[in-house]
């Protein structure tokens, strides 16, 4: 039985990010072209056109569902997680970003650009899912921690949100950054994103929880 027009559709574009996904592992975005994308998938580069318009929006679409997925992880961490405890919490939720090195490495680039060349319609929908991902932590707090305040909520989103912007570079480094760093007499990165996420969301989660 042949699928409806709108699996049809879902199926291409999901084959279409996890190509890119899979070039992204090894490649940075500007290596990256629409023709290389097309080459690891089951159609012609050309019939990308019917889904993504330009580079941008393949990677915006694959962010969108870094965040999609972390969305999961936040909801299963709020079913799971004992009431009060800040321990378990920000152990949970250092695991859950630990899973999303895509996400924190997409973040860690030049988002303007990203979403500059990408349709209106393609920047709304990740907006809608960028809102929802910080609604969700937003209830996860609420459901853990009962009596905490909305403004020590809204101070743990928007310290942790725009932290998450830098945790990639600082746990990940390319082999020329790491020749530099040689040449510079600077340490390697030696921290994992669990390492960084969690005395952050532990000791931020202490001080707004005593408000």
């Amino acid at each position: 039985m042949p699928r409806s027009s709108e699996e049809l559709i879902s199926s291409r574009k999901d084959e279409i990010l996890n190509a890119c996904a899979r070039l992204y592992e090894t490649k940075g975005f500007r290596d990256i072209t629409i023709r290389d994308i097309g080459a690891q998938t089951s159609f012609t580069r050309t019939s990308i056109y019917n889904y993504f318009q330009t580079k941008e929006e393949i990677f915006l679409g694959l962010l969108q569902r870094e965040y999609e997925y972390w969305i999961c992880d936040l909801v299963k961490i709020a079913e799971s997680t004992r009431r009060s405890a800040v321990e378990a919490f920000s152990e949970e939720l250092a695991c859950s970003l630990d899973a999303r090195g895509c996400m924190l490495k997409l973040l860690c680039m030049n988002l303007y650009d990203m979403e500059g060349n990408s349709r209106t319609e393609n920047l709304v929908a990740f907006k809608k899912v960028y809102a929802r991902a910080m609604d969700t932590l937003r209830l996860c707090l609420y459901k853990l921690y009962p009596k905490i305040s909305e403004a020590a909520t809204k101070d743990f989103l928007y310290a942790l949100f725009p932290f998450l912007f830098g945790i990639y570079p600082y746990t990940t480094a390319t082999k020329k950054q790491l020749e530099a760093m040689k040449l510079a007499g600077i340490s390697a990165p030696d921290y994992s994103i669990h390492d960084i996420v969690k005395p952050f969301t532990l000791n931020l989660l202490n001080g707004l929880i005593k408000q």
